[in-house]
């Protein structure tokens, strides 16, 4: 599973971050977490608003700091 955090580097964007390797780290998932804050490539993936959460290439949030538990239903 390939799960990718993409935002600006501001305090929103870390908490989406932590919250998503809290997650993938509770239930046990074999994931890459990989965190983008080149903007050319999150406007390349038509990303307007951030934080933003993708898995595996299917954007699943935007624009909303989940908590970890929010995270876990995602995955």
């Amino acid at each position: 599973m390939n799960i990718k955090v993409l935002g600006g580097g501001c305090r929103s964007c870390e908490a989406l971050l932590k919250a998503t390797k809290e997650a993938v780290e509770k239930k046990g998932i074999d994931a890459e977490v990989e965190y983008i804050t080149a903007m050319e490539k999150i406007m390349g993936y038509g990303i307007m608003s951030m934080p933003a959460l993708m898995i595996d290439d299917k954007i699943v949030s935007v624009g909303k700091v989940l908590k970890a538990k929010d995270v876990e239903k995602l995955l």
